[in-house]
């Protein structure tokens, strides 16, 4: 398993391909981009050489985020809490495997975006548009709370759930984990990565912040 950020515009059709492969086969359309905003990282997530996820942070800017386009005011409400700086989680797809594959691929995935948010960008809010019969998932995986009320988003021709969670929620189920004080087995904080293996990512992100070119987060075999 191998995590990496998307740099070159053979990363992000790689990424864009999968997307619209996943997003097709459920009916959401297949013409979804994935850009190279400077307010927009995509995350790869490899088996192999096979791409098996991929997931875009974007990061509060004058343009806004995706989700504004239905939920502005909802997201303004934390914008306006001094000190605030409010993320979101767009363009996420993932391939069909193994269960626990699955599970701990997408652990890493959503602990690798943590990780960059808190590092690169300080975010304290984050935020992700799911199709409601996702939301249970969400509330009970990760925490995530709903937002707001039922939506219709054009862009996938299906109704829109806003959900949200406090990145410092985030960290504290990490540790609740890691000290033996919560052991929820349904968590996908179950499949984080250890504190050893965030230290290293952590290394990488830091070397990715003096030298560009660094892609790479983590490996595993």
């Amino acid at each position: 398993m191998t995590l990496s950020i998307a740099q070159t515009v053979e990363d992000r059709l790689a990424a864009e391909s999968l997307l619209n492969r996943r997003y097709e086969w459920r009916g959401y359309g297949s013409d979804h981009k994935v850009g190279g905003s400077p307010y927009q990282t995509t995350f790869l997530a490899h088996l192999g050489p096979n791409l098996a996820g991929t997931i875009t942070l974007g990061v509060d800017n004058q343009a806004g985020l995706a989700v504004d386009s239905l939920f502005e005011a909802e997201i303004d409400e934390y914008r306006k809490v001094p000190g605030a700086k409010v993320c979101e989680l767009t363009r996420f797809a993932f391939e069909r495997c193994d269960r626990r594959d699955s599970n701990s691929l997408l652990a890493c995935l959503f602990h690798a975006v943590y990780l960059y948010g808190i590092d690169g960008h300080q975010g304290t809010d984050l935020f992700i548009e799911v199709n409601p019969r996702h939301r249970r998932f969400y509330e009970a995986m990760l925490g995530f709370e709903p937002i707001g009320e039922l939506r219709m988003n054009p862009t996938v021709d299906a109704p829109s759930q806003l959900m949200w969670i406090s990145v410092s929620d985030i960290a504290a189920q990490i540790q609740a984990l890691r000290s033996a004080k919560a052991t929820r087995k349904h968590s996908l904080y179950s499949y984080f990565l250890s504190e050893a293996e965030e230290t290293r990512v952590r290394s990488r992100l830091a070397l990715r912040r003096e030298h560009r070119a660094l892609s790479t987060l983590f490996e595993a075999r």
